[in-house]
């Protein structure tokens, strides 16, 4: 296995810094961030989903796709994948991002996965992304480009089990599983070796990072609430070293993603990197 960062969690610092940070901690790939920072955001400090600025920006071209794979290029690092924020039947933004990752030379993009919240059935949500991959399965064809869906909550894809019914129509080599144990903390947990073991073929990239429920008060009936929020990779849920022996186990050879959104990260990306590099490279 080794190691890769998605740049959502490194909004401090430039492509170019971020890749001379990645090497020096030791990483192998970069999961670029595909998502415009918005105008007003500029003047504030970095941050995870406004000011980042290792962010490919959207709808752009060779020219602003040209600065992220020099910087992955010239310290011999992976583009690994460029990761955007798209919806589901939106196939034209879904091909743009397919080019970009191509121009760059990654292996993935992230595809789009209905956001579940009562409005609409899960049957209905259900169709409309059957019918989304089937048409970004043959641009990814295309492309020569795998598109992932990602186990994430408050989606229909929340668990292993759940991303695997989206999947399992397809061809393994087009679509595949972003498996993000993180995420799961918040919703979809299953065992962890299951779930691996029933993705197989799809399991394609994995996530990480680490999250903790916190008991947050009282409801009116007298029952607790709770709420889940990011910690350090050895404070949350997540078993590192447990769900590292499952991917073993199921015989995965790929990357190992930073995702960290933790309050360590306030410490600065190079800090988190070093950190993520040390403590899941020794449990590699």
């Amino acid at each position: 296995m080794k190691l890769s960062v998605f740049t959502v969690s490194t909004p401090d610092l430039t492509p170019e810094e971020l890749a001379a940070a990645a090497k020096e901690a030791g990483l192998d790939g970069i999961e670029w961030r595909y998502k415009d920072v918005p105008s007003d955001a500029l003047e504030e400090s970095p941050s995870f989903w406004r000011n980042n600025r290792c962010s490919i920006p959207e709808n752009g071209r060779e020219a602003t796709w040209k600065p992220f794979k020099e910087a992955a290029d010239a310290h011999k690092l992976v583009s690994l994948s460029v990761t955007p924020y798209l919806t589901v039947g939106d196939l034209e933004c879904t091909e743009q991002v397919l080019a970009a990752a191509k121009y760059v030379g990654a292996k993935f993009i992230r595809l789009a996965v209905p956001w579940y919240d009562g409005t609409q059935s899960f049957s209905n949500l259900l169709e409309k992304e059957m019918a989304y991959l089937r048409e970004a399965q043959e641009l990814c064809k295309n492309y020569g480009v795998k598109g992932l869906v990602e186990t994430h909550h408050k989606t229909i894809a929340a668990s292993a089990s759940g991303a695997y019914r989206l999947v399992e129509a397809f061809d393994p080599d087009w679509i595949g599983v972003l498996f993000d144990p993180g995420n799961m903390v918040h919703e979809g947990f299953e065992n962890y070796k299951m779930g691996l073991e029933l993705l197989g073929p799809y399991l394609a990239h994995v996530h990480v990072k680490n999250a903790a429920w916190n008991r947050t008060g009282q409801s009116a009936d007298g029952s607790s609430t709770w709420n889940a929020d990011w910690v350090a990779l050895t404070e949350g849920i997540v078993p590192w070293s447990k769900v590292v022996g499952d991917l073993k186990a199921v015989g995965y050879e790929g990357y190992l993603g930073v995702e960290d959104f933790s309050i360590s990260n306030s410490k600065g990306s190079r800090e988190m990197l070093r950190n993520f590099a040390e403590y899941i490279g020794s449990l590699i």
